[in-house]
């Protein structure tokens, strides 16, 4: 692979108006198909093969026309102080606000409060009802527009109106802290280069993948049915790899130009070493994104797809674009050791360069591996501490922040109709199979009044062919409860036997089931998923390093990492700690998405640390180095680097914090801290540490899985063997 990179690196360099013509006409290519795509909207979400999903798949059939994935509206009336809704002048002015609402195009019905019972018993809290043929993010801005206006002219007349449900949602948006990330990555690259033409070579690089990538994501988005926060988890992925790649590959060839050897050969080498180390990262990667697949939940299936497909882009660029980039910098790029303007004269250093910091950490924990690595065992595993009490969940309109009107309806709801009215459920009973599908109907019903924790039961609302009824349940707890959740799985209980006496299918779903059933299914999927990805890439590793115990050491490293960053996610967004920093200004369960998707991410980036640090020490032991000394050797050369790589990669993730979308908030601030874990604790103590302790065993493979495994030279050692010869055959032509 070596030489086949090497190769490349150097036609990259020698062609580089063909190379760079390619990727502008793609960045082209991929714009013009975005700019003429419809928006991204929320993926539609299912779960296949989970009971709610059933239920709702049942509610088209039988229900037809019903607009059951239509988007809907909550207009949420509270009546002044002193006052009651009931009251004729507030009676009134809700009454004519239901029949402007009734005038929109796209509205399939409105309810009356009144009519429908929806005011609270102490009269001072009513709401009306809005369904709609379309989704939330098909809506017309004209249906919005009108939404909004009549609420305000509700207003006008004094009562407090806010909005709830999904007919006001929008696309979610970053803020500023994501500029303020790159910005703090492109500090990072100068003072790692000394040169801001060498630092603008990765951000270069990473701009025009993620402009493809996502360029591409939104093109195919309305056809592939890709939502809004696919394109962000895209761009935050594909930043963070894309300029961390660029940035070894630069990084080394700076250090072949240091050796002395011409431009070319030093871009051609570059890439045949660094850019071996970058293809195996991108591939753990790749794996860890593409395996999310195993779970069975297309929005996620998609989401990792299309971060991939973003990342392997980010790869190509790397071995292609940048030896390219790199022969227009020409002697813009200067050799290691050798200060450009930027940071003084354009000279070598007269006087060898004292041990730079990452030798000396290496010196000392090659020294003390024992001390070294309980230190950061037990600072990992107090940080993991939270974990245990984690509590899984999907967020509704009580997790939006207070300024917004979703959330204030929601909590007038609460406040007049109790905690569980947010969260209703709905059984759906299926009675075609019966001898008499009324008294199914009427049995279901009672047999869900007396469970525990139920307020409201409504009567059965069969469909024109008299088979299917469906029944509104009403909680006593809020929508994230157990207690609700143990609810549900009452009623399924209950339904088993109406089943085996009835034949009638009893089926619970709802946004709250759906939840339910999400946070279940991905708890089971979660050791399958680590059993495929950890299996894959420690298979992938055991060919980079040849080696047993560096991969099981590399995988063991990650468990620690994910743990502990889970456990800082569990103590920030569930318990509240740093809350008002991370504005985050509502605590609840974590995400049921976030520990898969977090497991596989940053396994993907654990693994980019790994093979970019440890390759070098791997190179320096094949070379003939002691095992203590490769180690040293190893941080010498790739320390600077991956301190650089990993707080970029911090700066880039903690830069989605700002973002309006919980799931993208949760994971920008999972994922900085994981890389934070990983790169400094695991990566530049942990492994060291082990790897000094293991001394040459580290280093140990059976002969015959020697034999059987491809020679892949991440170490580049085919090229040194073609530059001795090419050495001894110069010789005697020099005598």
């Amino acid at each position: 692979m070596a030489t086949f990179l090497y190769k490349l690196g150097r036609i990259s360099f020698r062609r580089r108006h063909f190379v760079a013509l390619i990727w502008v006409a793609l960045l082209t290519l991929a714009g013009a198909g975005a700019a003429g795509a419809p928006a991204a909207g929320n993926s539609s979400f299912s779960i296949p093969g989970t009971e709610a999903q059933k239920a709702f798949d049942l509610l088209e059939q039988r229900f037809p026309g019903a607009s059951a994935d239509g988007a809907t509206a909550r207009v949420v009336f509270k009546a002044p102080s002193g006052e009651k809704m009931t009251d004729p002048g507030n009676k009134a002015t809700v009454q004519e606000t239901v029949r402007e609402l009734s005038d929109g195009s796209e509205v399939v019905r409105v309810t009356d409060p009144y009519r429908a019972k929806a005011v609270s018993k102490d009269g001072t809290v009513a709401y009306a009802q809005v369904s709609y043929k379309v989704s939330g993010m098909e809506l017309e801005d004209s249906s919005r527009d009108a939404l909004e206006d009549s609420a305000q002219d509700a207003r006008k007349a004094g009562l407090t109106v806010e909005i709830g449900g999904d007919a006001l949602q929008t696309v979610p948006h970053t803020g500023t802290t994501e500029i303020i990330g790159i910005a703090v990555a492109a500090v990072v690259l100068v003072i790692t280069f000394g040169s801001l033409v060498a630092a603008g070579l990765p951000l270069l690089t990473a701009l025009v993948g993620v402009g493809i990538g996502v360029s591409t994501i939104t093109a195919l988005a309305s056809a592939l049915d890709l939502g809004s926060t696919t394109s962000t988890l895209a761009t935050m992925i594909g930043l963070a790899v894309g300029i961390d790649y660029a940035l070894f590959i630069v990084s080394r060839y700076r250090a072949e130009l240091a050796e002395g050897r011409d431009r070319e050969e030093a871009a051609g080498r570059a890439v045949g070493t660094a850019g071996s180390a970058v293809v195996f990262a991108g591939l753990t990667v790749v794996i860890a994104l593409v395996g999310l697949s195993v779970v069975n939940i297309p929005m996620l299936t998609k989401m990792g797809v299309a971060a991939a497909g973003t990342v392997a882009v980010a790869v190509l660029i790397a071995l292609t674009m940048i030896p390219a980039l790199l022969g227009y910098a020409g002697r813009r790029v200067k050799p290691v050791g050798e200060k450009g303007r930027l940071f003084g004269r354009s000279r070598k250093q007269e006087r060898p360069a004292k041990p730079n910091l990452g030798t000396r950490w290496a010196s000392f924990v090659v020294r003390r591996p024992v001390a070294v690595l309980l230190l950061g065992v037990l600072g990992l595993g107090a940080a993991a501490v939270p974990a245990a009490s984690l509590e899984l969940g999907l967020p509704d309109d009580g997790a939006q922040p207070t300024s917004t009107t979703q959330r204030r309806a929601y909590d007038l709801l609460s406040e007049g109709f109790g905690p569980g009215f947010n969260g209703p459920l709905m059984v759906v009973v299926d009675a075609q199979d019966s001898d008499d599908p009324k008294a199914v109907f009427t049995q279901v019903g009672d047999e869900i009044k007396g469970l525990k924790d139920v307020v409201t039961v409504t009567p059965p609302a069969p469909n024109k062919a008299g088979d299917t009824a469906t029944i509104t349940v009403i909680p006593d707890s809020k929508p994230s409860s157990v207690a609700t959740e143990d609810l549900v799985h009452s009623i399924r209980g209950k339904g088993a036997g109406i089943k085996a006496d009835s034949d009638a299918n009893v089926l619970v779903t709802g946004q709250t089931a759906m939840n339910i059933d999400v946070s279940e299914k991905l708890n089971d999927a979660l050791i399958p998923y680590l059993v495929l990805v950890v299996g894959l890439a420690f298979l992938l590793l055991i060919v980079v390093f040849r080696s047993i115990l560096v991969p099981l050491k590399a995988a063991l490293g990650f468990l620690l990492s994910v743990m502990a960053a889970l456990g800082a996610v569990v103590a920030v967004f569930q318990w509240g700690w740093l809350a008002d920093l991370m504005g985050v200004e509502q605590t609840g369960p974590v995400m049921s998405m976030m520990p898969i998707f977090m497991v596989g991410v940053v396994f993907g980036l654990a693994m980019d640390y790994e093979v970019f640090l440890v390759t070098r020490m791997r190179e320096a032991y094949v070379h003939g180095e002691k095992a203590g000394q490769a180690i040293v050797t190893g941080f010498r050369y790739g320390a600077r680097v991956v301190t650089a790589a990993a707080v970029i990669m911090m700066a880039v993730f903690a830069g989605f914090i700002g973002s309006s979308e919980s799931m993208v908030k949760m994971i920008g601030f999972g994922l900085a801290i994981a890389v934070f874990f990983d790169a400094f604790v695991v990566r530049m103590a942990i492994v060291p540490a082990v790897l000094a302790l293991l001394g040459r065993k580290a280093w140990w493979l059976p002969k015959w899985l020697d034999r059987a495994l491809p020679n892949v030279d991440v170490e580049g050692e085919g090229l040194r063997a073609d530059t001795d010869r090419e050495d001894q055959d110069r010789e005697p032509a020099r005598a």
